[in-house]
């Protein structure tokens, strides 16, 4: 097949795990004689730099005419005042909103070989397989936002199609897993969550009876993602519980350099991203850990090009690569021998088969 993949290196380390991504697409679609061409644009902070523009026209107008688009991470100190007027991190909320994706799919799978790794007893690690569906343009991120010098407000707004279309994606997902659904909220205390409870429990009887649906409230989901995180199976919450929850799962996993995420719409287009940072501490030093970027790139396979075989083959290699005893520093223990970004990329490219 021939696609065109847009990359957004972005800031940070952004730019090193999105050759290595590359790197890996690159390999994919010589072993399985697929045709992809790479198109690099400006975003985030480097495009401020460059144009004063956090998603320049050129941009958009290149990640529209694509068939998927690769996003490394943006941000930084440089650009990190929130009293100012332009800000890396509004390029990527006007990307998702150009793109039309609105569901966030963030997968946490724990390695064996890494459970020593996370903060928590490995016996509670043990057989989490789970996927946060997160809301992803509605919410208190896109809602009005006024401030004068005594008060401020960020309105939380969402309107029933936008809770019927993310539930119906997490539904179909947990359909084609082990059928449960945990549908997070804070329903004692928001109008709009009472709003997605009510949606959601409508939903669920009438269009997916035979899914077992979990109802928590944001704090209790909070707590028992931490003490029994292998009971979920899908998880699909709002836009703000969504961001703050999955960076919790991503301790599960010991580093938030493992995870991936993808974003998608209606179209077959999306957006992929590592959900790490930008990293600005350890940017060009050669440490990064790619696997979040490019178990993405597997993402973008599977979502976006129709590759399933490719992208199976992809994660396969970024477990055979791990079961080995390659490491990076952030999941390396005490005595380990550490990689470097390169070394790891090069480790799952020789493990695709």
């Amino acid at each position: 097949m021939e696609a065109v993949i847009v990359l957004l290196p972005g800031d940070g380390i952004g730019p090193d795990v999105t050759e290595c991504a590359k790197k890996v697409m690159q390999a994919v679609a010589d072993q399985y004689d697929h045709s992809l061409t790479f198109k690099e644009e400006l975003m985030g902070g480097a495009a401020i730099d460059a144009c004063g523009d956090p998603l320049p026209p050129a941009t958009i107008d290149s990640c529209e005419a694509s068939d998927a688009v690769f996003l490394g991470a943006v941000g930084g100190p440089k650009w990190s005042d929130p009293n100012a007027a332009i800000r890396p991190e509004q390029g990527l909320l006007k990307l998702r909103s150009v793109l039309g994706v609105y569901a966030n799919l963030r997968p946490v799978k724990i390695y064996e070989e890494l459970a020593g790794a996370s903060p928590l007893k490995s016996e509670i690690l043990e057989g989490v397989d789970l996927l946060v569906v997160r809301e992803l343009t509605g919410g208190i991120y896109f809602g009005e936002k006024r401030r004068d010098a005594e008060s401020a407000s960020d309105l939380c707004l969402y309107h029933v199609h936008e809770i019927e279309r993310i539930v119906r994606a997490a539904a179909r997902l947990a359909a084609g897993r082990r059928k449960k659904l945990s549908s997070v909220d804070k329903a004692n205390v928001l109008e709009t969550s009472r709003l997605w409870r009510d949606v959601t429990d409508r939903v669920m009887a009438a269009e997916f009876a035979d899914i077992e649906v979990e109802t928590l409230l944001v704090d209790a989901a909070a707590m028992h993602l931490l003490s029994r995180p292998s009971d979920f199976d899908v998880i699909v919450t709002e836009n703000m519980f969504g961001d703050i929850l999955t960076d919790e799962a991503s301790m599960l996993a010991g580093s938030m350099g493992m995870l991936p995420s993808a974003s998608l719409g209606d179209s077959e287009r999306g957006l992929y991203e590592p959900i790490h940072g930008s990293a600005p501490d350890i940017a060009g030093l050669g440490i990064a850990n790619p696997c979040g970027a490019i178990a993405s790139a597997a993402l973008l396979l599977r979502h976006s090009l129709g590759l399933e075989r490719e992208a199976a083959a992809v994660e396969m290699a970024i477990g055979a690569a791990i079961t080995s005893g390659v490491r990076t520093a952030d999941i390396a223990a005490v005595g380990e021998d550490k990689v470097s970004t390169t070394e790891m990329t090069d480790a799952i490219i020789r493990c695709l088969n």
